[in-house]
């Protein structure tokens, strides 16, 4: 793929978020609507397309906290509000480039993880569980070696103890298992497709009426 050999060339280990994605949706793994900008021009163009409200975030393979840097910005509602982000981001980024990351806002409760880390051993092995904050905090999660079946997929979701979230609860339809079983598969494939990746990290999946999408990607290539 063109993003790794660029990605190598530059000494680089990591795609960007945006790069990340585009691996993804060669997958038809759902990520979210988005653009990268240099400029107010380009942002503005940006803007009108996806439409408000939107996120900014800073957008260079450089950065991989963003939020514990300060370099997200969440439910933009005017043009006015996005410029002032706009500003503020590019004054935060100690980068070469600048460029800022204006994405659509997924409004959704409910946040999965579906990761893929190559273990010696065994190959690929395909993440899921519980996602956003509680990755870390409550470490509920399963795990498979790719390649993944249908049934290899749907036993993933059984097995976290957070099952229940991916029900109808409170109002919020049950979410799309035939899309969360694709999005399985397909990240088990990416990783067989391409022996350069050492992990994919999407987290938050988010939940949007019933349906996954990758709200934020980060791809890590071989040393």
């Amino acid at each position: 793929m063109e993003l790794f050999k660029q990605a190598k060339k530059e000494g680089r280990t990591t795609l960007s978020e945006f790069e990340s994605k585009q691996v993804l949706k060669e997958y038809g793994i759902p990520v979210t609507q988005e653009m990268t900008v240099s400029n107010l021009p380009e942002l503005e163009a940006a803007a009108e397309k996806i439409g408000f409200p939107l996120v900014l975030k800073g957008s260079s393979a450089e950065i991989a906290h963003k939020t514990e840097k300060g370099l997200i910005a969440i439910d933009l509602r005017t043009p006015e509000e996005a410029k002032n982000a706009f500003s503020e981001l590019q004054a935060k980024m100690e980068t070469s480039e600048k460029e800022v990351l204006v994405q659509e806002m997924i409004k959704g409760q409910r946040e999965l993880v579906i990761g893929m880390t190559r273990d010696p051993q065994f190959g690929p092995c395909v993440m899921f569980g519980l996602g956003g904050i509680f990755t870390e905090i409550l470490k509920d999660v399963s795990f498979r070696v790719a390649p993944l079946s249908e049934r290899d997929a749907r036993e993933m979701m059984e097995d976290i103890k957070g099952k229940k979230i991916l029900d109808s609860v409170r109002g919020l339809p049950a979410v799309d298992r035939e899309m969360l079983t694709n999005i399985l598969i397909s990240v088990g494939k990416i990783g067989l497709d391409h022996p350069e990746i050492q992990e994919i990290d999407i987290n938050p999946l988010k939940i949007r009426h019933g349906k996954p999408v990758a709200v934020d990607a980060l791809v890590v290539l071989k040393h």
